[in-house]
């Protein structure tokens, strides 16, 4: 059974008493342990088919399967225990907490996922940290650390709850190219040793090189699916 299957998904947004059609009607299905890119213009539709994947917003018709459940048959809290246990996120505007260090950010991810418990957390946060090179910043704010800096951050808060998947958008967006590549590395090793699925958004040519599939949206329509 695909981790993702949505079926007919549309999304229209209403402003004022005009419709705007963001999705037009996209099947699509994803398999655990893919590491795929979406990709197209801007006002395509690529961060609405996110927000629906991460169970972050809901269709306006057709049905969308994460892990087996129907989101549209779920409510607020049904939503946000799915997104809890099972997704992570990486956006391009970070989200992370001001008054948190870098150290406090991650852990706390990683104790939402636990329902609050500390299970010995602080290796594995220090050590995630350590994989994407701010070993050395734990204790950092995030207006003490550069762009990059709080990419890493976000990433690294994704990542160490292991989540079945991961959301990213334009998660390469504010790092250099040798960052980019180290990060992007990092994920690919997660993708395979947990068979971790990845779903990018992006328009950064590495990001596409090293992904396995791509997904190219056009006026709310894929115009392009490519397996390699």
């Amino acid at each position: 059974m695909p981790l993702i299957n949505l079926k007919n998904v549309k999304k229209i947004y209403q402003q004022g008493e005009i419709e705007v059609p963001a999705l037009r009607g996209i099947d699509l299905e994803i398999e655990a342990a893919e590491f795929s890119t979406v990709f197209g213009p801007s006002g395509s539709g690529k961060t609405t088919l996110l927000n629906l994947i991460g169970a972050l917003d809901k269709p306006t018709t057709g049905q969308i399967k994460i892990n087996g459940s129907t989101i549209n048959e779920m409510d607020k809290n049904g939503l946000a225990t799915l997104r809890r246990n099972h997704i992570g996120f990486i956006f391009q505007s970070y989200n992370l907490i001001p008054v948190l260090s870098a150290y406090e950010n991650v852990e706390f991810a990683l104790r939402i996922s636990k329902g609050g418990k500390d299970q010995g957390d602080s290796e594995k946060v220090e050590s995630i940290l350590d994989k994407v090179g701010l070993g050395d910043m734990l204790t950092r704010k995030p207006n003490e650390l550069s762009g990059g800096q709080k990419q890493r951050v976000a990433i690294a808060r994704a990542l160490v709850k292991e989540p079945k998947l991961v959301l990213a958008d334009e998660p390469t967006a504010n790092l250099d190219s040798k960052t980019s590549q180290e990060v992007l590395d990092l994920m690919l090793k997660m993708n395979q040793e947990l068979d971790t699925t990845f779903i990018f958004s992006t328009h950064d040519p590495l990001v596409m090189e090293y992904a396995d599939r791509l997904l190219e949206i056009k006026d709310g329509n894929i115009s392009k699916d490519e397996r390699r």
